[in-house]
Order: C-alpha cells, then sequence, then structure tokens
C-alpha cells in the first residue's frame, strides 16, 4: 500500500507541476501578445486546447494556404505622363478569422477565406499638388464626371438612367449656375450623387492670377457649404481642363485636388450618342476617368455606356470612389 501511497503522491505533484507550467506558459503568451500588439504587429489566435492536434493541423494548413490569397498593395505614384495615380489595397489571408469560421467544420474541409486589406505606404496625399487624370489600372472601375454650367434640360432623364441603372455618378458645378439652381442642384444632391467644384463663372483658370484663381474655388466651395451642406468635397475640375501649377497648387491649399480624365465624351460637339457608346468601349478600361456634360448626347447615350462599361467587367461610380484605395469586386456583365 506504501507504493501506492507514493506513486498516488507523484502523480499529483506532476499535475501541478504541469498547470504550474501551462500557466506560466499562457501568461507568457499573453505577455507577448500584449507586446506584440503595442508594437504594431499582427497576431493570430493560439488554437484552442481542448481541439487538441486537430486544431494545431488547422492552424497550420491555413497558414500554409495563405500565400495563394496574397497580393501586395500598390503605391501611390507621379506618372511621367499620367501625373499623380493613387494606391490601390492588397489583399491577405485573415489568419485568425479564418480559423475561428473553421475549427468547428469538419477535419478536412475546404479552405474558407476570410481576406482583408492592405493600404498601401505611399498615397495621393503623400505625393504633394499633382493633377489626376486616371485611377489605378488595377481597380475595375470608371469615374462618371458631369460637368454642370449649363443643359438644364437634360439634367432630368440623366438623373432618371442613373437611378435606373443604380449609378452613382460626381457632378461638379459651376458655381454661378448653382446660385440660379439651387432647387435642381438639390435634387441631384437626392440622388446620392457626390457634389463637386468647377469654378465659379468657367473662366479660363490658366489665364488667371493667383488670387483670382483662389477666388473663383473658394467662391464655389462655400456655395456648395451654404446651399447644399456639402464639407467634405475634396476635388476640383477646371473648367475646359485648362490649369496651370498655380491652379494646382491654390486648389490644394483649399483642401482639394484637381482632378480632369481619361476619356472625354467631347459631347458638346453633339456627336451621334452611338459614337460616345463606341469611344467607350474603345478607350474606357479600369480607372479611367470618362467627362460629359448634361447635353442631348450624353443623355441619350448614358444607358449604354454604363452597359458597355459593366460588360467590360468595370463598375461606373463617383471621382471618390475610383480614386479611393479599396478594393472593388468584380462586376456582373450587363445582360
Amino acid at each position: 500500500m506504501k507504493w501506492k501511497k507514493l506513486a498516488a503522491a507523484a502523480l499529483c505533484a506532476a499535475v501541478v507541476w504541469g498547470l504550474a507550467v501551462s500557466v506560466r506558459a499562457m501568461a507568457d503568451y499573453v505577455q507577448a501578445v500584449k507586446a506584440q500588439a503595442a508594437a504594431g504587429v499582427r497576431t493570430y489566435a493560439a488554437p484552442q486546447a481542448a481541439a487538441g492536434g486537430k486544431a494545431d493541423a488547422l492552424l497550420e494548413r491555413i497558414k500554409a494556404a495563405a500565400p495563394q490569397y496574397a497580393e501586395p498593395p500598390v503605391d501611390a505614384v507621379v506618372d511621367r505622363v499620367w501625373h499623380a495615380i493613387p494606391g490601390y489595397n492588397g489583399v491577405e489571408l485573415d489568419i485568425e478569422r479564418t480559423y475561428a469560421a473553421m475549427r468547428l467544420l469538419p477535419e478536412g474541409a475546404p479552405i474558407r477565406p476570410v481576406l482583408r486589406e492592405i493600404e498601401p505606404k505611399v498615397g495621393l496625399d503623400d505625393l504633394g499638388p499633382h493633377p489626376i487624370y486616371r485611377g489605378n489600372p488595377k481597380k475595375r472601375m470608371a469615374a462618371l464626371m458631369i460637368n454642370v454650367a449649363w443643359g438644364n434640360e437634360h439634367l432630368p432623364s440623366m438623373l432618371e438612367t442613373l437611378k435606373a441603372k443604380n449609378v452613382r455618378a460626381t457632378f461638379f458645378f459651376d458655381g454661378s449656375w448653382l446660385e440660379k439652381n439651387e432647387t435642381l442642384a438639390r435634387q441631384i444632391a437626392e440622388g446620392g450623387h457626390e457634389l463637386s467644384n468647377h469654378a465659379y463663372s468657367h473662366p479660363d483658370m490658366a489665364k488667371l492670377g493667383r488670387n483670382e484663381q483662389y477666388r473663383q474655388i473658394a467662391r464655389t466651395e462655400a456655395l456648395l457649404k451654404e446651399k447644399l451642406g456639402v464639407r467634405d468635397n475634396k476635388w476640383f475640375a477646371p473648367p475646359s481642363g485648362s490649369y496651370n501649377a498655380t491652379t494646382v497648387r491654390t486648389a490644394a491649399q483649399l483642401g482639394l485636388k484637381t482632378v480632369l480624365w481619361t476619356v472625354d465624351t467631347v459631347d458638346w460637339k453633339s456627336p451621334p450618342p452611338e459614337n460616345i457608346v463606341a469611344k467607350i468601349r474603345r478607350d474606357a478600361g479600369p480607372g479611367s476617368l470618362i467627362l460629359m456634360h448634361p447635353t442631348a448626347s450624353a443623355s441619350a447615350a448614358l444607358a449604354d455606356m454604363i452597359d458597355v462599361l459593366r460588360s467590360k467587367g468595370i463598375e461606373p461610380g463617383t471621382v471618390s470612389r475610383t480614386l479611393s484605395t479599396a478594393r472593388v469586386p468584380p462586376v456582373e456583365p450587363a445582360l
């Protein structure tokens, strides 16, 4: 009997020692996680102890699969031809969340990836004042830019088309137009569209001195806030695409980036609508900024323009969405 008592005592001592080691190990793990979190290092959840080897095997399988889901982010750059080009988020497998989503599934179940976006190290704001002619070519979006200084009679039909196609565009308002057409401008705002700055009196900005350029932009920016409550505008589109380095710097001083276009519909020359659609089919691609106005040609072409973009796997939308670094999922082609 004496040896049995000694064996029992030894077993109890081993259990106590094992628990102490486990507690110390867990405490060390928690401290390590806290230290890594404080340093900005991503950590992954430890497998549940109750799951044993199965949990460890699942975690290792997820880690081994991670590289096939990884795509590095793309930094914003200043291009010799296109000037400032925004970056594009990368993507990676979120190992911790993937593990949590799969830990109760049968052993050997296919990986069900949970992904997360990785922002680029260099963004548009890091480049300084430069004009922007396009979005990132990896982003399957195109912006619809509608400059408004006239053409009221075509706006209702364009708004109807955009609503029917579930598309939001960016409308750049001439300030003098906005002063006279607040009701119509509010209708545009109510459609969920982005509202931005097109100077005050449609001047040739490149021919103006710095002070007058500032007044042109600032006056319309004040009207956007006063009439429409726009307090987060980011964009200035110079009338007729005329600008110089002073224009870009002056807009930047007012918190705005200067945007132009990748594809010009030239709708003000009244081309047949099918010619505009053909140009979009030929020239528009991922990251395109597409310029138009409220004209009969653009109004008649708009629905087909949207369908053509979608048939190319490109989502039409606002300037802000197109120039953001956020990733866009694939778009179903129009039927």
